[in-house]
């Protein structure tokens, strides 16, 4: 059995084939995911997984040099943000490299996310909790 955080299959190959830049977005339940994006989908229940789990246990296996929030979070939902800047605030310390944080309106945030390598569906219910992790190198 895998020793490592990540037990999900689908998500360990989408984590191990990342590449420099290569962007992931982990979701709440209500994020608009286009047919042909590559989707983990993670729901089970309302808020099981809830967002900020599921964004810890991915930064335990993924070096991440950029995240993306959509601007809305800031006043929608202020409190996953702060936990959620803490958090990456922590991983950067870890990794010893700074994560840039930056903010697009939620329309831009959806067609940056669009682009992301696959998409990872959580149960979260509270508005704007959504984020795209860019890979970055450990080196």
């Amino acid at each position: 059995m895998k020793k490592t955080t990540i037990l999900n299959a689908q998500l360990s190959q989408v984590i191990a084939t990342m590449g420099h830049t290569d962007g992931l977005t982990i979701c709440d339940a209500g994020l608009p995911i286009p047919l042909e994006q590559q989707c983990v989908d993670l729901a089970l229940t309302r808020n099981i997984p809830n967002f900020l789990s599921t964004v810890e246990a991915v930064l335990s296996e993924l070096f991440v040099e950029k995240i993306v929030l959509a601007d809305e979070i800031k006043r929608n939902n202020p409190q996953v943000e702060e936990r959620l800047l803490q958090l990456i605030a922590n991983i950067s310390q870890q990794q010893g490299k700074v994560i840039s944080v930056e903010y697009l309106p939620h329309s831009e945030f959806k067609l940056q996310s669009s682009q992301a390598k696959a998409v990872v569906r959580t149960g979260e219910c509270s508005p704007y909790a959504n984020v795209i992790l860019y890979s970055g190198v450990p080196f």
